[in-house]
């Protein structure tokens, strides 16, 4: 949210500071795909086992869409 919408605290100095900036997943199809196979396999696709891939996918894709109508 920082990054898109500004600091959801209001403690530092981007409070209130709309970035406008997409987030992305490092396991997202179009960031993955992006990647070395060989450096994504000895780097992330461990981790990408025990995260909930597409769930954080769905939310950050909520995120995107609500502030490109924004």
């Amino acid at each position: 949210m920082t990054v898109s919408e500004g600091d959801p605290s209001w403690a530092g100095p981007l409070a209130g500071v709309s970035l406008g900036l997409p987030a992305f997943h490092i396991t997202e199809a179009e960031i993955k795909a992006q990647v070395d196979a060989e450096v994504y396999g000895s780097e992330v696709e461990m981790v990408e086992l025990v995260l909930e891939a597409a769930e954080i996918a769905e939310a950050l894709g909520q995120v995107r869409r609500k502030n490109a109508v924004a």
